[in-house]
């Protein structure tokens, strides 16, 4: 019932920057907490950054400093800016979504996941 449409991924070389966007549509209420997500092959999925309905951010050790994660709840958008790309930032990033549908059940969901690939 909600479906999330990311986009922004690609190749860039180390230094360089991206911009990831991750749009909601669907019978949407309300959205609680917005995540950035990423994963290469043979790890587990981990946390890069999350935004709060508060405007609350928290970040991955690894990426603060670096990495922006906003929102733009007009537009049920979450955009992660990556700046200061480094080769190990190369995964696939995933947004999730968690909050309230208009029939006020909990929903969270997942992007289909966008290639970032960052060359030395």
């Amino acid at each position: 019932q909600v479906q999330l449409v990311e986009s922004g991924g690609g190749l860039v070389q180390a230094g360089g920057s991206l911009r990831l966007s991750c749009a909601a549509s669907g019978s949407i209420a309300s959205i609680a907490t917005m995540h950035w997500y990423r994963q290469v092959p043979g790890k587990q999925r981990e946390l890069v950054a999350g935004i709060f309905n508060s405007g609350r951010t928290n970040y991955a050790d690894s990426v603060r400093g670096r990495f922006t994660i906003s929102g733009d709840n007009a537009k049920n958008t979450v955009y992660l800016q990556m700046n200061s790309l480094k080769p190990e930032d190369t995964a696939v990033y995933y947004c999730n979504v968690q909050g309230l549908l208009e029939t006020r059940q909990i929903f969270g969901s997942w992007g289909q996941g966008t290639q970032v690939t960052v060359s030395s």
